[in-house]
Parts: C-alpha cells; structure tokens; sequence
C-alpha cells in the first residue's frame, strides 16, 4: 500500500491499521479515478472500520477471471459487522497478482483493508489480507453491495 498505512502507531499503540494519510489525499486522487472507482472509493461507509460498507474483514471467497480483460471478485460478508456480500467487476484489467498466500490457501485470509489509486490505464487496486496482498490494474471497476441472509447473524 503506498498511502494506507498497516503498521500505524496511534497514541502509543503499534499495529494499527490507518487509512488516515490516504483519506486525506482521497479527495484529490478522486477527481483522477474512472467513474465507477471514484464512486467506491469515496463512499462515506468504505473505510468507516464499524460501518456496514467497510471492505475491512470481507472474505474472498472467489475470483472469476481475469478472462477478456475482465475480473471478478466475490467477498463473504462477515456475520458480526456486514449485512451484505461484495461483488466487484473490472473492466480493462491490464495487470493482476495475488501474493504473499500462506502455503496452504488458494484464496487469501479476511481483508484487513484496499486502496484505489488512480494509473494511466485507469485505476489501481490493492488489497492487503490476513495473509496475502491482491493488486489489480484497470480501466475502471464497479462494486456491487448485495443482500445476503447470514445464519450466524448476532442477535440482540
């Protein structure tokens, strides 16, 4: 990640995941990111850690593609803070590498949190996850937030 920062020390405490440098620099970048990244990106919920919309502990759970400069990505809700699953679409992928995967997993841990960045071909996507990193370079790309019923739901 160039500006989310996945080691941050906040008032004495070290590992902390900060998305603070790149939020700062977001409405900047903004105005440089394709459509559908922009919109993503700049959502209010995307990087609020106990918002429903926060890409922060989503499973993967499966990658389509990339196939015809298209990509899929399917990512799990997780039961105790989301209450939809999230589909995203590439379009125009030029570049794609998943790395750093323990060695017995196809797909990588829970998300700890992603950047869009904007790239002559459009946008950059990375993912950093519990373990692994996902980095995708695209004309642009659209998420989909969609229902889901989820029987491990907390109640109360």
């Amino acid at each position: 990640m160039k500006h989310v920062d996945l080691n941050a020390t906040i008032n004495g405490l070290t590992g902390i995941t900060d998305p603070t440098p790149y939020l700062d620099l977001l409405p900047d970048l903004a105005i440089a990111l394709p459509v559908g990244a922009r919109a993503f990106a700049t959502n209010v919920d995307h990087y609020d850690f106990v918002g429903k919309r926060c890409v922060k502990d989503l499973q993967l759970t499966r990658i389509d593609g990339p196939a015809e400069g298209e990509l899929t990505l399917f990512f799990r809700h997780n039961c105790w803070k989301h209450e939809e699953d999230l589909l995203i679409r590439y379009e125009g992928i030029t570049n794609f590498a998943v790395e750093e995967l323990a060695d017995d997993e196809t797909l990588p841990g829970p998300v700890i949190l992603d950047e869009i960045l904007p790239h002559p071909n459009g946008c950059t996507h990375e993912f950093a996850f519990r373990p692994g990193t996902l980095n995708i370079t695209c004309r642009d790309l659209h998420a989909s937030w969609l229902e889901t019923d989820c029987p491990d739901k907390p109640t109360g």
